[in-house]
């Protein structure tokens, strides 16, 4: 297997190629021309507030968001951190904390504020008129990469119907400049009926974006037809799903390339997968099954993402086994567990069975860190998709956790029928194939509907012969 095979290097190259270099610059040189602009990378400040836990997880919670930031293209120049019981209802963080922030923004010639939580309509506007500068929250980051890193067609309907509802709650106006007079065409369109505030263009701003959802709503509805007549042919054909999940840049992509050679992007990067990806390979007993990479989950993952990706995330709900990949080398890998299975249970895909797989082993410092994990995770499989460490024992844990079919069957199917050998093959269990004269001597757990049509070759199922 080639690094060119497995890393989607096309795709990473021309996503690298979109992203501005601080080191770079088009300032002209003479400030009297016409034209004077710099192209840089956005600075920003970070600021969060701290509520619980302890110093350690703040510095991890701090470090996300600046990894998020990073992903989104911008440079971080400052972070605050302020200890509180709750937020502030006004600002999010406390009025002193406010001047602060504003000497760092002045000190560091900052664009941008990004704080670590979802703010209110009145903290966004309160921070933006105290800072001067724009304000953002932490959703608005994810969903800024997210509508950077969507490829598909149903990818990006589902970031702009995020993007959409989010926004729907936080459209702000100034009184009455924004008012809107109706009526006809005297007194310069005000006429009858028109006189007095009219609709604002905040209700207009609102009506449009209700507009808009719903037909981004019914495209995704019929994208999610789509979608589930796929999922019904694999569950016709018996065809067991494995549903890759875990936290976002634990390696979910680089392990589907290592166990299918799908080819998909790899980025050491945030939420560098949004489309899901699925590939069919098999099993060491001839069984095909299909692995399907989903988009990473991360802590406090906006309520409007899961929403608007729920026809994506189906493909976990209902999967016969989930690969549950945390990051071996990663700070917090329990508290990415807990950040993941949250999620799962939004979307009410606790009860699917769990394989833990703990990736990037290779990377684990010591040997007293290898022990910690394996002391947290006792019946997790310990890989490395980058150097194919454990890949094999990997591949034994997923054969043995797959569902079986579910007959037992014993039958001479003649040479003329080889279509039957193919389907056992493929969506079956085969215990023994055959070749004699007459044709091939077949004992296999098969579908209840394979079992029927091989019975006029066995006389019956044979359901009561040991496996």
């Amino acid at each position: 297997m080639t690094e060119d095979m497995t890393t989607g290097e096309a795709e990473l190259d021309a996503r690298l190629a979109r992203r501005r270099m601080a080191s770079l610059s088009t300032e002209l040189t003479d400030v009297d021309q016409v034209e004077y602009r710099e192209l840089r990378l956005e600075k920003v400040v970070l600021a969060s507030v701290w509520t619980d836990g302890t110093p350690a997880d703040a510095d991890e919670a701090m470090a996300e968001l600046a990894a998020l930031a990073d992903t989104a293209g911008s440079q971080v120049v400052a972070t605050l951190v302020q200890r509180r019981d709750a937020p502030d209802p006004a600002t999010y963080v406390g009025s002193g904390k406010v001047d602060e922030i504003a000497d760092a923004v002045r000190q560091t010639d900052a664009d941008t504020v990004i704080c670590d939580g979802e703010l209110s309509p009145a903290q966004l506007r309160n921070l933006e008129d105290r800072l001067g500068v724009k304000v953002v929250d932490r959703t608005t980051l994810i969903l800024d990469i997210f509508a950077q890193h969507a490829r598909s067609v149903e990818g990006k309907t589902q970031v702009e119907l995020a993007q959409l509802n989010y926004l729907k709650q936080r459209l702000r106006g100034w009184g009455e400049s924004l008012s809107r007079q109706v009526g006809g065409r005297a007194a310069g369109g005000v006429g009858i009926g028109g006189r007095g505030p009219g609709e604002t263009k905040i209700e207009t701003d609102r009506r449009r974006i209700n507009t808009r959802v719903a037909v981004l709503r019914r495209r995704l509805k019929s994208m999610a037809a789509t979608r589930e007549l796929s999922r019904a042919t694999r569950r016709r054909d018996q065809v067991p799903s494995v549903a890759i999940v875990g936290y976002t840049n634990a390696g979910k992509s680089s392990l589907l390339n290592r166990l299918t050679d799908a080819g998909v992007l790899v980025e050491d990067a945030l939420f560098a997968t949004l489309d899901p990806t699925t590939r069919r390979t098999r099993g060491a007993d001839g069984r095909v099954y299909t692995l399907t990479d989903t988009v990473g989950f991360v802590r406090h993952l906006p309520t409007d993402l899961v929403e608007a990706f729920k026809s994506t995330l189906e493909e976990t709900a209902q999967a016969d086994l989930l690969l549950h990949v945390v990051d071996g080398a990663g700070a917090d890998p329990l508290g990415q567990v807990g950040a993941v299975r949250a999620v799962l249970a939004q979307i009410g895909a606790m009860g699917v069975p769990e394989l833990v797989v703990v990736n990037k082993i290779d990377a684990v410092g010591t040997d007293e860190a290898s022990a910690t994990l394996r002391h947290a995770f006792p019946d997790a499989v310990f890989v490395s998709a980058l150097t194919g460490q454990g890949i094999d024992v990997l591949r034994a844990a997923i054969d043995d956790r797959l569902p079986r079919p579910g007959v037992l069957v014993e039958a001479l199917v003649p040479w003329a029928r080889g279509d039957l050998i193919d389907r056992a093959h493929r969506g079956g269990q085969v215990i023994e194939a055959q070749s004699t004269a007459e044709g091939t001597r077949l004992r296999a757990r098969v579908s209840e509907a394979l079992a029927a049509e091989l019975a006029q070759y066995a006389g019956a199922p044979a359901d009561s012969l040991e496996p």
